[in-house]
């Protein structure tokens, strides 16, 4: 699967080695997008409202978001991205570790467009890519 998508990604991932492993398997599957990587939330609301120096993430983007990080963590995060006039309409998928019911209705309670856990996605994050691909494909984003 080679595909050029009309498409960045906002990666929202505290631990470098995720990170990295997102990016790797993304490019391992042919998905050639721009992927802007945060540390954190505080750092993601930046890149999203461009007051970043160092870091973009065009629309059409879709956000990745790691749920378990510090000073920021994904559903305070969330939460400051749907009260903002300007950021409300982002499309927020989760990837994380955590495979806890409880988590998981929490982050659709914030109008995620999905839940994935890191383990399910399979090796090199394979059903990740195919996933981005057939959304941007089907899909009209803001």
């Amino acid at each position: 699967m080679t595909e050029a998508l009309d498409l960045a990604i906002l990666l929202v991932e505290d631990d470098d080695v995720a990170a990295e492993a997102v990016m790797r398997g993304l490019k391992r599957c042919g998905v050639s997008v721009p992927v802007a990587w945060a540390e954190d939330g505080e750092a993601a609301l930046r890149v999203l409202r461009g007051t970043d120096p160092l870091r973009h993430a065009p629309r059409p983007r879709v956000v990745l978001l790691d749920l378990n990080m510090p000073r920021m963590d994904g559903f305070e995060f969330l939460q400051q991205l749907r009260a903002d006039p300007a950021l409300c309409d982002e499309v927020v998928f989760v990837l994380t570790t955590s495979d806890a019911d409880a988590d998981r209705v929490r982050a659709y309670h914030e109008n995620v467009a999905g839940y994935m856990v890191k383990a399910l996605v399979g090796p090199q994050f394979a059903k990740l890519a195919q996933l981005l691909v057939s959304y941007r494909l089907a899909v009209r984003l803001p």
